[in-house]
């Protein structure tokens, strides 16, 4: 069996809390179809006037990717202000690697604790911004700017926090082509038209530039009372987009096919709710997308990792496909190697047409076309079955996917 992430009954935080739970009375217009306007006036209210504490949450459906965390990024959060933290009502961690002195975007920042954390591991020549739609949210994390700039060193801040929609960023004063890096943390599945977040990040985005994302996604397109149901949408379930269609919209906008991280499944122990999901199941899964310049077409290349990424010196576990040791000859498909060319990854890899180098013994010098992995359902399954356990205390050692 794959880990199982539980959805219980109840446990919506749009749906009528328990009888015991602290929280007021909430949920979603009991309506049969919910309007774009309803979802953004609750979600609003729900994270700006219901919750005042991360433990207040009420449901565990929208995870991460269970990654070990590199040691720089815990000693970042350390740094953190106790009540961003305990503001912050994200799941988990998406924080990618190679971030020094590059320029993020992090959709729907809530609190602001990543942005601060992520703040401090770009240094001061890099750049940290927030958007998020819920104003009181947007306040706590503007209100320990200076805080947090004394505590790093900064002679002046680097972190900006801004009021917006996710599918409007220019309303915000976000400009084309200005962010190296754009993050999203089980975000994107709340937002009606996913279509138009792809596209504003895109246009973002500079050339090389990548999204990295966690988000909830289904086995096949949901039903009318799926994507229509209370409970379902306060779950993360309801505004779940089909996992092939994520492709499908990447292609039209014009990234490069999605590149699978990581995957959990996620289970719903209520009968009823089963009964109106039907064969429908769901997954938690974190993508890289990249845009890349239109140069001359891409080859096949072998590339050797050089090492030195911070919290990743000897080995970076790239998605869910490609491992690279440091000093190791690889060979990659046409579009990683455009990849690993034209992003911020470039001068951390050494990189020669197919055939140059000879490769060194034990190394992975033959790329497999049939060994790609995109379907994050199959991920989840089968990675549980070939990971080992991690040793105590060695976070950096095991990485739970298949370049392990």
């Amino acid at each position: 069996m794959a880990p199982l992430i539980r959805v219980y009954p109840h446990a919506s935080p749009f749906a009528p809390p328990p009888f015991d739970s602290p929280l007021p009375h909430f949920c979603f217009s009991a309506v049969a179809a919910i309007s774009d306007a309803e979802i953004w006036k609750n979600v609003q209210t729900y994270y700006g006037q219901v919750l005042k504490k991360s433990t207040d949450l009420q449901t565990n459906a929208c995870v991460t990717a269970a990654r070990p965390t590199p040691r720089h990024i815990r000693e970042a959060l350390q740094n953190v202000h106790e009540e961003v933290i305990s503001r912050y009502y994200g799941c988990g961690l998406v924080i990618p690697e190679c971030l020094e002195n590059c320029w993020i975007l992090d959709l729907g920042s809530g609190s602001g604790r990543d942005c601060y954390a992520l703040s401090q591991l770009v240094g001061e020549k890099g750049h940290v911004s927030g958007i998020d739609m819920t104003e009181s949210q947007v306040e706590v994390a503007k209100e320990y700017i200076d805080y947090h700039m004394e505590k790093y060193g900064f002679q002046a801040p680097n972190v900006t926090f801004v009021h917006g929609y996710l599918e409007n960023l220019g309303e915000a004063g976000i400009e084309n082509e200005s962010y190296d890096i754009v993050i999203s943390n089980c975000v994107i599945n709340l937002v009606p038209d996913k279509e138009q977040v792809l596209q504003e990040v895109y246009r973002v985005l500079k050339h090389g530039g990548e999204l990295y994302f966690s988000d909830v996604y289904a086995s096949l397109d949901l039903s009318e009372e799926t994507r229509t149901h209370n409970i379902l949408w306060g779950e993360c379930l309801g505004g779940a987009l089909f996992w092939k269609d994520l492709a499908i919209l990447a292609q039209k906008i014009g990234f490069c096919a999605p590149r699978l991280v990581h995957a959990n499944l996620i289970t719903i122990q209520n009968k009823d709710l089963e009964r109106v999901v039907g064969d429908c199941r769901f997954v938690s899964a974190t993508f890289r997308l990249f845009k890349l310049p239109k140069k001359e077409p891409a080859e096949r290349c072998q590339v050797i990792y050089n090492g030195g990424i911070t919290g990743h010196e000897n080995e970076l576990i790239f998605d869910a496909n490609f491992t690279f040791k440091e000093g190791d000859i690889v060979e990659v498909d046409e579009e990683t190697a455009a990849i690993l060319k034209n992003s911020r990854f470039a001068h951390s890899f050494l990189i020669r047409p197919t055939g140059e180098w000879s490769p060194s013994p034990g190394s992975c010098s033959t790329f497999k076309a049939k060994a790609v992995i995109s379907d994050p359902f199959k991920f989840a399954e089968e990675s549980y079955t070939t990971k080992s356990p991690c040793p105590p205390g060695d976070a950096g050692s095991c990485c739970g996917t298949r370049g392990c």
